[in-house]
């Protein structure tokens, strides 16, 4: 993607590649919606792009069985074992400073 969409046009996008996979899988927005769990409506809107809510979006795609397009919106964080630092536990208290030999007291 070189240009940034914005969200009215990633709202038709997403409605123009939802209503393509119902098609691929010969589902009419009927069977879909009744699979769904969503009114014809509201799977109406999203395949339009003319709003939609999350909960409408989540049924659909995993109706369609895409639930990886949700998952990678947002993918489940893991460490880096190269980020961690040895762990040296926190301190409790200073320690005095030892002296040198050559001081004195």
């Amino acid at each position: 993607m070189d240009t940034a969409l914005s969200a009215e046009e990633l709202e038709v996008t997403i409605g123009e590649n939802i209503k393509s996979l119902r098609l691929q899988k010969n589902l009419t927005r009927d069977s879909l919606a009744a699979h769904a769990g969503v009114s014809l409506s509201a799977l109406r809107h999203l395949e339009s792009g003319s709003g939609s809510n999350l909960t409408t979006l989540v049924r659909i795609a995993r109706a369609l069985d895409k639930q990886d397009w949700l998952l990678s919106v947002a993918p489940r964080i893991t460490l880096n074992p190269l980020h961690m630092v040895p762990s040296q536990g926190l301190r409790q208290r200073a320690r005095r400073r030892k002296k040198d030999h050559g001081e004195q007291k």
